[in-house]
């Protein structure tokens, strides 16, 4: 069984995935030009417009998302570490285009982008690293 720490970062992340996944399919537009909303045109400054490569990040974060969400319900240490499995996969690349590509941020961004795709990786580490709950069977009398 997993830890209620394990779910509640399970759970977080990914609904943090599924917003991250739902806004470009609903309008790949405004998720290029503004994402991450609080700030706006990191996607923009990356590129042209690509609706097919928006709509399919977002359709990889929704499958994401699910596989996180899943996990937190399922309640299985299995099932945490294949979904903090997963996220790595994503997040250590994710992570490692950044680190490479923002030199032509303002430095308020620069901070702010390398440290959610950070998170990207460390969340994923955190949900591996935390042991799974040892269940004990019940005494018999």
């Amino acid at each position: 069984m997993q830890r209620t720490i394990t779910r509640i970062l399970l759970a977080v992340f990914g609904v943090v995935e599924a917003v991250a996944g739902g806004w470009p399919l609903i309008t790949p537009t405004g998720f290029y030009q503004d994402f991450p909303g609080f700030r706006t045109g990191w996607v923009a400054m990356d590129g042209p417009f690509n609706e097919h490569l928006l709509r399919d990040f977002g359709g990889l974060n929704l499958a994401l998302a699910a596989t996180l969400l899943g996990a937190a319900v399922i309640a299985t240490t299995a099932t945490a570490r294949l979904a903090g499995l997963a996220a790595l996969l994503f997040g250590v690349p994710h992570f490692a285009y950044h680190l490479g590509h923002v030199a032509h941020f303002e430095p308020v961004d620069q901070v702010l982008i390398l440290a959610l795709t950070g998170a990207g990786v460390l969340l994923p580490l955190v949900v591996l690293a935390i042991p799974g709950r040892r269940v004990t069977p019940p005494a018999t009398p």
